[in-house]
């Protein structure tokens, strides 16, 4: 058998429940689920899953801000019909 320790971690009791049912499902317990991550964060030398924030780059950004002004611009003409659509971008 493995040497093992005991390892105490505080955490909101809610997600406890929560991930205890969930690995409940998936026939392990919390103990085994924890283990799962930390032996994947050794194989991989990380996370084993992106820890990003995700913010849009500039230019996504000056997109969005376009598309936005766009949609609210009185001068563009804005469709509920997909034919009247098509019948205009046909033209």
């Amino acid at each position: 058998m493995a040497n093992t320790t005991n390892f105490s971690v505080r955490i909101d009791s809610d997600i406890k429940k929560q991930c205890e049912a969930l690995y409940g499902e998936l026939g392990i317990n919390l103990t085994t689920a924890i283990n799962v991550f930390l032996r994947q964060s050794l194989r991989v030398g990380g996370f084993p899953f992106d820890v990003r924030l995700d913010q849009p780059n500039k230019e996504t950004v000056a997109a969005m801000l376009e598309a936005e002004r766009i949609a609210h611009a009185p001068s563009v003409k804005g469709y509920t019909d997909l034919d009247e659509l098509f019948a205009e971008l046909k033209k």
